[in-house]
């Protein structure tokens, strides 16, 4: 499947707003939020504002089907947080998740030289831990009961892909190269 990235525009924002309410996404995220239109656009107009982070809308096929990001941009010592998530369900596929996190990869470390890339995922979600231990992450920790979300505790794993073990290993890999287009001055 053909996979590429682009800027978020205002008119993402109501399948953005759905994507992030289903509960099939929730479940591994933070908070359920109830997200308004109006709350949508503050979103989008404070992304686009902040030099710390970097989002994109992840297209198959050209058909809208996820967002992923960066943060952590400005942040000294090289250090990256990233999450993404597919929205579509109809467009999912493990060849699209080993190609975005792999791609993401090499625009954070080879080509923004940063030194590491960090994720959190609730350890309950073990498809993306074995995706992100495929990919080549090592296991930092588990916080056990570490968030609580509407009354429920939740362990935490955090996991990390440094610049140096990238590196070393990328070319071991076998995945689709997705282009992260420089986002960080539009405006549309």
């Amino acid at each position: 499947m053909g996979v590429t990235l682009r800027e978020i525009r205002e008119t993402d924002l109501e399948n953005i707003m759905r994507w992030r309410m289903d509960p099939e996404i929730t479940r591994y995220m933070n908070t359920n939020p109830k997200l308004t239109t109006e709350g949508q656009i503050r979103w989008l107009s404070s992304i686009r504002e902040n030099p710390d982070v970097r989002y994109w809308l992840i297209l198959v096929e050209e058909q809208p089907a996820g967002v992923i990001n960066l943060t952590g941009l400005e942040n000294p010592e090289g250090n990256l947080g990233w999450a993404y998530y597919m929205g579509e369900k109809r467009l999912r596929s493990l060849g699209t998740a080993l190609s975005l996190e792999m791609s993401m990869y090499d625009h954070a470390l080879a080509e923004l030289n940063k030194n590491a890339v960090y994720s959190d995922v609730f350890t309950l979600n073990k498809g993306v831990i074995q995706l992100h231990r495929l990919c080549g992450c090592e296991t930092l920790e588990e916080k056990k009961q570490h968030v609580c979300k509407e009354g429920i505790w939740y362990d935490v794993t955090y996991l990390r892909m440094t610049r140096e073990h990238w590196l070393s290993v990328r070319d071991t890999r076998k995945y689709r190269k997705i282009s992260f287009p420089d986002v960080s001055h539009v405006f549309t």
